[in-house]
């Protein structure tokens, strides 16, 4: 059963930088595309971010030169390198993991992945 456990984030003012950790367990990690997601009160998941098991990433335009996703495959770990936060960067961030049998190779809608972690709040003042 492949389990993810989130780590990091916190509150920061307009223009400082956090780092989202994800620690992934249950399965060979390398086999796994991975992915943020955030989602603000109100509003519907969105996703930030995207890896693919070759380390190929895409972005959402709004944290695209901002946000950088990374995977340490030795370590099973995923990361989310936050600069240049805004204040529209608060939210619930969650990251997310899907078999690359299932064929997913870009940023999509959540229901393509099948296993996510368990959330953690970034919060930004201006």
């Amino acid at each position: 059963q492949v389990q993810l456990v989130q780590s990091g984030g916190g509150s920061v003012q307009s223009g400082g930088s956090l780092r989202l950790s994800c620690q992934h367990s249950g399965h060979t990690f390398s086999t796994y595309c991975l992915a943020w997601f955030r989602q603000a009160p109100g509003k519907e998941r969105e996703g930030v971010a995207f890896i693919d098991t070759d380390g190929t990433t895409n972005y959402a335009g709004t944290v695209k030169g901002r946000f950088t996703i990374s995977r340490d495959n030795a370590k099973s770990m995923l990361y989310l390198q936050m600069n240049k936060l805004k204040p529209e960067d608060t939210a619930m961030y969650y990251c997310a993991a899907v078999h690359s049998i299932f064929g997913v190779r870009a940023l999509g809608p959540p229901d393509e992945f099948k296993h996510w972690g368990q959330g953690t709040q970034v919060t930004v003042s201006s």
